[in-house]
């Protein structure tokens, strides 16, 4: 005859209590963690821009008189001095105008030396008494006229001069040609541009900023210049000049940059790249799935180095971008931020941080 082992019946509830208590204190798994160091932002990057070293002072030269261009002496790029001769019109027309500028001095200068010699004979003459008032009054008007016309002749042979040297288009200082805007065989006006010079020893960079950048650029906004071949050959420079008006096409605004330095390898016409930067209060930069926001307010997830544990922190959105976004408030240089799966998480919630994850 078996035997029937019996528990007391007031055992049974202190066994599901216990049974109960027992799974509330399981403790909570420990969840991997990934995660980034937050160090600050001192420096905002507002962009990098393509341009070109140019010379600050450059001068468009065209001939003085109307004519064929016959020859030209210089190419693109060659360095000339103050008086070369850049280019040469064909100078017939000069020359004729000079020539009858010069016949109607000798012309003149004739009438001058017969008037000379009637006011002599009309002086003598009147000195001795058998002369007229009259005629020798007429005599000295005819040499006054005649003296004007000859001072009237050679200010045209003069101006004949300088039309013909004016056929020679001569640098005005030592420059670089950059351009040539006419060739030879072509008939150019009085002033039509020819010929572009660039002074070298003035260089800077040029760039296009976009319009709302050039029109409130910060205080303390910085250039850093460098080649676009050899980017460790670079300099700082600051604004000299921004166009007072927009490109129409772009929205562009021209801005010059003078040159803190200028290294051998800015040659004219080089290309450069310039990035435009502004210093700022400690900003972070941080992904953009390490920020949790819940009605309006925004804020991240701090881990404890000491005890691994997480807590929240309310944070300042100051840009988004499309995967980071900067921050300013509430953290501190090298504090661990959790980058992934921060709607998750609750208050002293413990993680485990795995080096590898670090972001």
């Amino acid at each position: 005859m078996s035997r029937i082992s019996r528990h007391p019946l007031w055992l049974l509830p202190l066994a599901a209590i216990l049974l109960g208590c027992s799974e509330k204190e399981a403790p909570e798994p420990v969840r991997p963690a990934l995660y980034v160091v937050a160090h600050p932002l001192l420096i905002d990057n507002l962009g990098r821009f393509a341009g070109t070293i140019e010379a600050r002072y450059e001068s468009t030269l065209g001939f003085r008189v109307p004519g064929r261009i016959v020859r030209r002496n210089y190419d693109v790029g060659a360095v000339v001095k103050e008086g070369d001769i850049l280019a040469n019109l064909d100078p017939t027309d000069q020359q004729n105008q000079l020539r009858a500028a010069q016949g109607d001095l000798a012309k003149v200068q004739a009438q001058l030396i017969n008037a000379q010699a009637n006011a002599r004979r009309q002086q003598e003459l009147f000195d001795r008494g058998v002369g007229a008032q009259a005629q020798l009054d007429t005599a000295q008007a005819d040499l006054k006229t005649t003296a004007a016309s000859v001072q009237q002749a050679q200010a045209a042979v003069n101006q004949a001069k300088d039309e013909l040297s004016y056929c020679n288009l001569r640098a005005d200082h030592d420059s670089v040609i950059t351009q040539w805007q006419a060739e030879a065989g072509q008939v150019v006006s009085v002033g039509e541009s020819v010929v572009t010079l660039a002074r070298p020893e003035i260089k800077e960079a040029v760039i296009d900023l976009p319009g709302p950048l050039a029109e409130a650029l910060p205080k303390g906004i910085e250039f850093r210049v460098a080649g676009q071949l050899d980017p460790d050959v670079n300099t700082l420079a600051h604004v000299r000049e921004i166009a007072p008006q927009a490109d129409s096409a772009t929205r562009t605004r021209r801005t010059r940059l003078t040159l803190d330095q200028t290294p051998p390898a800015f040659r004219l016409g080089s290309s450069v790249s310039v990035t435009v930067s502004s210093p700022i209060a400690q900003h972070y930069s941080l992904p953009l799935t390490a920020v949790q926001e819940t009605d309006g307010h925004a804020r991240v997830w701090i881990i404890d180095k000491t005890t691994y544990t997480v807590t929240p922190q309310n944070v300042n959105i100051l840009r988004r971008g499309p995967k980071t976004v900067l921050l300013e408030g509430g953290l501190k240089d090298g504090d661990y931020v959790v980058s992934y799966g921060v709607h998750s998480l609750k208050p002293g919630q413990t993680v485990k941080l795995d080096k590898e994850s670090a972001q």
